[in-house]
């Protein structure tokens, strides 16, 4: 009788878990990077989330590719979301960047503006504002005679400025124009003793 040695079958060994640290680590950063970089403020914490996760997610694509790390996918939705977040970041940095040249632009602009009152009444007061860097001066002209004419220069915002012509007793009609910069800002007019045309607020 011939004796038949039984085969052994051996349990294949379990599959090694996925090494995927500065993988994961990467992918990590930059999801939170992209998640703060579009929020006010809060964003500037988004640039070095962004440059480390985008930097070890690199290094996990090149771990995968050398055989040391098993986790491709997530290392590469890592670099990925971390270059999103950059994006984000440079625009709202180009953004930011030109809003505060914008207003320094304004700021340091220089105007000149000049007051003109018009109408035929025979006595005119006049109220107008003049600027000493950034303070708005109230001066008055009492029975002025028409036409009336002052040219002032500023730097910066002109928002609120005053400019009125209010006829005298004896009535008649009295206007009032406002131009900045050779372009017409405000005019009006009035008539009546005492009426008041108003070019306030250019």
């Amino acid at each position: 009788m011939t004796d038949y040695t039984p085969i052994q079958q051996h349990a294949a060994p379990p599959a090694a878990p996925p090494r995927n640290g500065l993988g994961t680590a990467g992918f990590v950063l930059g999801l939170i990077g992209l998640v703060f970089a579009p929020i006010p403020l809060v964003g500037v914490v988004a640039w070095p989330l962004c440059v480390l996760g985008l930097i070890l997610s690199a290094v996990g694509v090149a771990r995968v590719r050398s055989g040391k790390a098993t986790n491709k996918g997530l290392s590469i939705a890592g670099a990925v979301v971390a270059l999103l977040g950059l994006v984000v970041c440079i625009l709202w940095a180009v953004v930011i960047g030109k809003a505060i040249g914008d207003v320094n632009e304004q700021a340091t602009a220089h105007h000149t503006i000049v007051y003109e009152v018009s109408g035929d009444a025979k006595a005119v007061d006049v109220v107008y504002s003049t600027f000493d860097r950034n303070t708005i001066l109230i001066n008055t002209e009492t029975g002025a005679t028409a036409p009336w004419t002052k040219t002032v220069e500023a730097t910066g915002f002109l928002a609120g400025a005053q400019f009125t012509a209010t006829a005298g007793p004896d009535g008649g009609s009295v206007g009032c124009k406002v131009v900045v910069d050779g372009k017409e800002a405000k005019t009006a007019t009035a008539a009546g003793a005492g009426a008041v045309a108003s070019c306030t607020g250019f």
